[in-house]
């Protein structure tokens, strides 16, 4: 007798929260297209402005002691339904914002042995902030994943309002290879992380 085991599951993670924030383009387009090219994963956008998640106030992590503030425990909640993760970030100040490094504070042991990959985008393609962001998930106990995206330069002010404003598929071919590479990445890694969890 055979079992159907489900594809592991990838959230999509928007990390602004700006109402002017950029981050829903490139995160939709992303979503679409992960599912074209990753058919043995399965992807949910997760939007970090539909949880409104106070500053963190807890005692200490939820690796410690549960959370106090339902909110918390909501985006704990949701967070513990994935695999792995890919982060979409601009780069605030040669960092990722407030708003996503309070998220990644507001989990702990949701995160522990999964992948993360990141999607950056800004004048310098968020190089910094990937960075950033790849040191905190190691302290998170995550496995981040080599490949990732940038949309920098004269593509982001093309696709940007504050450029052009065009359609994403007129940077497509620019960036296409790097989400391959990354999602080949995270596939892999999902799948090892998951069997050995």
């Amino acid at each position: 007798m055979t079992t159907l085991q489900s594809n592991p599951k990838i959230a999509i993670i928007i990390g602004s929260t700006r109402d002017a924030r950029f981050a829903d383009k490139p995160a939709n387009w992303l979503l679409e297209k992960a599912k074209e090219i990753s058919t043995d994963l399965d992807f949910e956008l997760v939007d970090l402005k539909d949880y409104a998640l106070p500053m963190f106030n807890e005692m200490a992590s939820n690796l410690w002691m549960p959370s106090a503030d339902a909110k918390a425990v909501a985006w704990q909640e949701k967070m513990a339904e994935f695999d792995g993760y890919i982060f979409v970030t601009p780069e605030y100040n040669s960092s990722i914002p407030a708003s996503l490094k309070n998220a990644l504070d507001q989990a702990g042991k949701e995160w522990v042995r999964k992948p993360a990959a990141v999607f950056g985008y800004g004048s310098v393609g968020a190089a910094r902030a990937v960075e950033h962001l790849r040191a905190v998930t190691i302290n998170l106990s995550m496995v981040p994943v080599r490949a990732a995206v940038y949309i920098s330069g004269s593509d982001f002010f093309k696709v940007s309002p504050l450029g052009a404003n065009a359609d994403m598929a007129e940077i497509e071919a620019n960036i296409l290879p790097s989400v391959t590479a990354m999602l080949g990445d995270l596939a892999w890694w999902t799948k090892a992380t998951k069997a050995a969890r």
